[in-house]
C-alpha cells in the first residue's frame, strides 16, 4: 500500500531544505519514495511555487499531470471561482475515486498557506516517527504530517488515470 503524505513546514523554504534529508532517509531504508513534489509559498506571493522532484523518484512515478491536477484542486480552485465549477467537480470526482477526498484537500488547503511550504510524497515503508525526528534534528521548524492512505487498487487506478 502506498501513502500520499504531505509534510508541511513552518517556513516557505523548509520543504526545499528537507529534500536532502529525505534523500538520506531513503538511503537508510526509512522511506521508499515513488514520486514527490514540493510547494514553496513566499509570504508576499498570491500563489505557491510548485515543482516535481524527479531526483527523488523511482521507476513507476505517477508524473506531473497528477501533481498539477492535485495542486490545482488545492491551490487554484479557490481563486478561480465558479467559472470552472463543472470541470473542478469532475476532477474532484476522479481524485475521490482514487482515495484523495475533500477532507484531505481541505486540510492541505487550510494548512499550506503563504509563508509555509510542503513536501508531497507518494511513499511506502515509511517510518514516520524517525522521519519527523530527523527533520526536527536538522533544524526544520515544526514539521507537520498530513497524510492519506491509498490502497493498492487506488494507487493502480492513479497510474492508469495518468498513463500515456
Amino acid at each position: 500500500m502506498s501513502t500520499l503524505t504531505v509534510w508541511k513546514f513552518a517556513s516557505w523554504d523548509g520543504a526545499n531544505q528537507a529534500i536532502a534529508t529525505l534523500e538520506a532517509l531513503a538511503k537508510q531504508d526509512l522511506i521508499k519514495i515513488h514520486d514527490a513534489a514540493s510547494v514553496s509559498w513566499q509570504p508576499e506571493k498570491r500563489r505557491p511555487k510548485t515543482r516535481q522532484l524527479r531526483s527523488l523518484t523511482g521507476v513507476g512515478a505517477i508524473g506531473g499531470m497528477f501533481w498539477g491536477m492535485l495542486f490545482g484542486m488545492i491551490f487554484l480552485m479557490p481563486l478561480a471561482g465558479a467559472a470552472i465549477g463543472a470541470a473542478s467537480g469532475a476532477i474532484a470526482g476522479s481524485l475521490t475515486d482514487v482515495g484523495i477526498d475533500d477532507d484531505f484537500i481541505k486540510a492541505v488547503r487550510e494548512q499550506v498557506t503563504p509563508g509555509t511550504s510542503a513536501l508531497f510524497l507518494m511513499t511506502s515503508d515509511a517510518v514516520q516517527d524517525k522521519i519527523k525526528a530527523t527533520f526536527e534534528a536538522t533544524g526544520l521548524r515544526k514539521p507537520q504530517l498530513i497524510q492519506s492512505n491509498l490502497s493498492n487498487e487506488q494507487e493502480e487506478a492513479l497510474r492508469e488515470m495518468f498513463a500515456g
